[in-house]
């Protein structure tokens, strides 16, 4: 029985109403750590209540105060048509969306392809203002009558209208 009440004393003895705060990290910045996180992301864009883009990321983080979105684990962006018809697929290894201006830098193992045509590069950024693909890093593009490499080159988001505009390399298809 005395040891009973012996541990019923140190039991009350230990109990306090002392209240202990967490230690906080000081060198640790708010601004750093986003706003929102979320992993296997879908975004969908629309426009006028039609589907524009819809965007699927591993990995999402929006830091509001820099007003930028980053993606990684891998990026994959379906383009529409005004039918809502999937005319194009960009996939890249990360990304980067300035939500300012609502451009997407897609970075690291690049490529832009619809049913007939496939963009190869390192980076590149669609351009919310007119709808345009653009880069000025090295691109090889592959049509089924040509492929053509070079630096810098501008398309339109469904890739029917595009121009390379230091071309180093080209060669018809059926010489493949």
């Amino acid at each position: 029985m005395k040891k009973i009440i012996f541990l019923f004393l140190i039991l009350l003895i230990s109990c306090s109403d002392r209240k202990v705060k967490p230690s906080v990290n000081p060198a640790l910045d708010v601004q750093e750590l986003p706003a929102q996180e979320s992993w296997n992301a879908v975004v969908y864009f629309s426009d006028s209540g039609r589907t524009t883009a819809i965007l699927n990321a591993g990995h999402l983080r929006v830091f509001s105060e820099k007003q930028e979105t980053l993606l990684d684990d891998g990026v994959k962006v379906d383009f529409y048509d005004e039918n809502e018809i999937k005319t194009t697929t960009l996939t890249s290894l990360r990304g980067r969306v300035d939500d300012a201006s609502k451009d997407l830098y897609a970075i690291d193992s690049v490529v832009v392809e619809n049913d007939s045509v496939t963009i190869k590069t390192d980076e590149l950024k669609w351009r919310n203002s007119d709808k345009k693909i653009v880069s000025d890093k090295f691109v090889t593009i592959i049509s089924p009558k040509e492929k053509i490499q070079g630096y810098g080159f501008e398309s339109d988001q469904h890739l029917q209208n595009y121009v390379i505009y230091n071309i180093t390399y080209i060669t018809r298809r059926d010489s493949l």
